[in-house]
């Protein structure tokens, strides 16, 4: 990694030597405009626009518009007269807890190198206070022009800083969040808790940038001179209509996603199981009186079938002639039919 500035930490009477090198890199891939019909790069050029003729970049210089558009020209050397004292200096301000920093204000990451082997115990020194103190140090420093912002953290046995943004330069967030009065239950909160439960954490090394690679696939495939992969079509949501269904759904998908569905994890809501175990109560006391003519309605059938049809045990019995009264009195109680046979006098009297 090669460094793109070179100067010295500074705090009270310590320097540090140090070089600065980018901590990130960008691996979005970048395309040149072309004429479409013959494939022509276009380019920007830098045309004079009173002369109408294109300049180098040695006839290049600086100046400010006004607001009534009069340019105001700036040269090298009015800028070499204002004061800068952190030109070539990352000069240390204060030390100060790192829930101090506003993630809004964070900029561009770099690493901080030890300029040298003069600087390693001082560098070290720096470091190790950073990391027993658990704070961070706040710095200005000047780069390609103008003086910036700063803080220094400790990334594992490296000292990295990040450009801030001045506190002028943060918006506030004024008219931003919704005005309309809204009331949030407490089921609601349980259920996105829920799901931010569910969905748990994940390692950030296992984030990549899915969109970057279907393009590179796009790019090999157009340059094998083969026809380009298709990407199936996202999934389209419907509208929310009701929040705490879209909360339960979310739940239920995380979790079948992460393979953790039981029956015990389901979140309903309350009116939900309130019906539910209505529902269960009324199942539970209709069964006595709904399934006692199902049940013996087959048992009726049954014996009447035994009745019509001879059996090998009772052929020497002579009740041929009471089955049409035991038909009328045995579909009700198909149990006792044989009982009431030698109670009723009329079919003794008709076997008699």
């Amino acid at each position: 990694m090669r460094s793109i500035w070179n100067g010295a930490i500074s705090f009270g009477l310590v320097t540090i030597p140090v070089k600065l090198v980018n901590a990130t890199e960008n691996h979005a891939i970048s395309f040149r405009q072309i004429h479409t019909e013959d494939s022509g790069r276009i380019r920007y050029r830098k045309v004079c626009e009173l002369e109408d003729r294109e300049v180098s970049q040695d006839e290049i210089g600086k100046a400010y518009e006004d607001a009534d558009g009069s340019i105001i020209p700036i040269t090298d050397e009015d800028l070499s007269h204002l004061p800068m004292p952190t030109a070539r200096t990352i000069e240390i301000v204060a030390f100060v807890p790192a829930d101090r920093i506003d993630p809004l204000q964070m900029g561009s990451a770099y690493y901080l190198a030890a300029g040298g082997t003069p600087a390693a115990k001082p560098y070290t020194l720096l470091r190790e206070a950073l990391k027993r103190s658990d704070r961070v140090a706040i710095a200005k420093y000047a780069l390609r022009g103008r003086e910036r912002l700063g803080m220094l953290r400790v990334v594992g046995d490296a000292i990295a800083m990040h450009g801030l943004l001045w506190p002028d330069e943060v918006r506030a967030p004024e008219g931003i969040a919704p005005d309309a009065d809204v009331t949030i239950r407490d089921k609601e909160l349980d259920l996105a808790d829920a799901l931010m439960e569910t969905l748990g954490e994940v390692d950030l090394k296992d984030l990549h940038d899915e969109y970057r690679e279907a393009l590179e696939e796009v790019i090999a495939a157009k340059a094998a001179g083969e026809t380009p992969p298709e990407a199936p079509a996202p999934a389209t949501g419907g509208k929310v209509l009701d929040l705490m269904a879209a909360l339960e759904n979310s739940v239920r998908a995380a979790r079948e996603s992460r393979g953790t569905t039981t029956g015990e994890a389901e979140v309903r809501p309350l009116r939900g199981r309130a019906a539910a175990q209505e529902t269960e109560g009324k199942k539970t006391t209709k069964p006595t009186t709904a399934k006692t003519p199902t049940t013996r309605k087959p048992a009726s059938r049954a014996t009447e079938d035994t009745k019509k049809t001879p059996s090998p045990t009772k052929s020497t019995t002579k009740k041929t002639p009471a089955t049409p009264k035991s038909k009328t009195t045995g579909t009700t109680k198909s149990t006792a039919a044989k009982k009431p046979a030698p109670k009723k006098t009329p079919s003794r009297k008709r076997t008699a």
